[in-house]
């Protein structure tokens, strides 16, 4: 991996790409003191410096229990970026590259996303993406690139052999789904994907 400290005037953040180079991970600097902390959870300037040049236009906020996974979820038509972070707790966070012609298409990525580490995943329109709940709660936010567009939306199967994701799952429990999860999920063989 490689790790670039991107400097925008008083703040700071550092870009990781990940073992799929255009999923990466985001480090903001955090000021804090006695009475708490500040950082930047988004500022256009510092993401062009970084390279990383999107536009978003819908944010989300989700709450889960522990042991829920939602996803992988897709959009195959009005794809969505999203930038992705955990304001309380703690999740794993993966995403699939959907892109046929990518060198990296059926491969995954995940990282620990929590409140404590204010880390930041940026997962590209292209991908499947999902997370599996490892605390108690966690509050999942998300800005996105595109509008949601239900009619569109795809699930990749969570547990599909071909991808092979390790999820940090506890030991002899399966993963708590939505009935939608359950059931239209696709194995990556029959999945609709991207050019």
């Amino acid at each position: 991996m490689t790790l670039s400290s991107i400097n925008t005037g008083s703040s700071s953040m550092k870009v990781t790409p990940t073992a799929i180079p255009d999923v990466v991970v985001i480090e903001p600097r955090v000021f804090g003191d006695a009475r708490g902390f500040f950082l930047e959870t988004w500022s256009a300037r510092a993401y062009a410096a970084a390279g990383l040049h999107m536009q978003f236009v819908q944010d989300n906020w989700s709450r889960s229990r522990h042991g829920i996974l939602r996803g992988l979820h897709y959009q195959i038509r009005h794809p969505q970026g999203k930038l992705v972070r955990v304001t309380h707790g703690e999740v794993f966070d993966v995403a699939v590259d959907l892109r046929r012609s990518s060198p990296t298409f059926g491969q995954w990525v995940g990282t620990i996303l929590s409140a404590e580490n204010f880390r930041a995943m940026y997962v590209p329109p292209g991908f499947a993406h999902g997370f599996y709940v490892t605390s108690e709660s966690a509050d999942f936010q998300y800005k996105c690139t595109d509008l949601y567009a239900p009619e569109w939306e795809r699930t990749l199967a969570w547990n599909d052999s071909r991808v092979g994701i390790a999820w940090p799952l506890d030991a002899g429990e399966e993963p708590l789904l939505s009935e939608k999860d359950r059931t239209t999920g696709s194995s990556l063989a029959d999945a609709e994907t991207f050019p």
